[in-house]
């Protein structure tokens, strides 16, 4: 079977390189207000899902916490496996897939890690997945770009010049889908990826949610966990209790 776009970019080198500056500092901001939030505890476990390299995962280990992070790339959990210890742990995982059951107290989708399947089904399907490994009572959080803003204020056309390679990025709002196309020569070699995200609105996410058995609770609009303003929060952060 072909394989889908996102293992492929995701586990290129070139991926981190055009996403290196991604701002830590935010990063951990929004951690700090979302434990503080919800009130994590160090008995709690907490689930990463598609946590990348680990750096979410990495700092709520600094922060004294339990976590198990997931993600589809082994090149990223190879690279993350280096800060493992006994209460943070990594694992190559397809979040279409269940992993465990009723063994989370909280599960984090953090930084647009979700649009990427093919269809609904396999979003329920996702969403269903993860609710499973949820204790009764836990929480999921669920971070994703405000989908009015971000069609509003679409660039069509940029060029990030990172590290010596010119990444040429064409984006366009097609078929419900932001898709963005990513073309550079490294290496003596001219290489074309295409990332494509859907555009998911409030209303799509909320029958995901019914479907897998999460109610939602609270609706943010940014990293402060400010309230939700569809016409310019730069965030959707959902809530969710199972």
């Amino acid at each position: 079977m072909e394989k889908e776009w996102f293992s492929h970019w995701f586990d290129s080198p070139y991926y981190h390189i055009l996403y290196q500056n991604r701002d830590d500092d935010e990063a951990q901001l929004f951690i700090d207000k979302l434990s503080e939030f919800l009130g994590f505890l160090p008995e709690h476990q907490i689930m990463d899902l598609a946590c990348g390299k680990g750096r979410h995962s990495i700092y709520l280990n600094q922060k004294g916490f339990n976590v198990t992070g997931l993600d589809l790339s082994p090149q990223s959990i190879e690279y993350a496996q280096q800060f493992a210890n006994e209460r943070l742990h990594f694992h190559v995982h397809d979040m279409r897939d269940f992993f465990a059951e009723r063994e989370f107290d909280f599960v984090l989708n953090m930084f647009t890690s979700f649009g990427y399947l093919a269809n609904e089904s396999e979003n329920i399907k996702a969403f269903q997945s993860a609710a499973r490994s949820l204790k009764k009572g836990g929480r999921f959080v669920l971070d994703f770009f405000n989908t009015p803003l971000v069609i509003r204020e679409l660039v069509s056309y940029e060029i990030k010049s990172i590290e010596g390679i010119d990444f040429e990025i064409r984006k366009r709002h097609e078929n419900g889908c932001i898709i963005k196309n990513i073309d550079f020569e490294a290496e003596k070699h001219h290489y074309h990826f295409q990332e494509r995200v859907e555009a998911i609105c409030q209303e799509s996410f909320l029958r995901y949610f019914s479907s897998a058995g999460l109610t939602l609770k609270h609706l943010f609009g940014n990293y402060l966990l400010e309230p939700y303003q569809a016409e310019s929060s730069s965030r959707m952060i959902f809530i969710l209790e199972k």
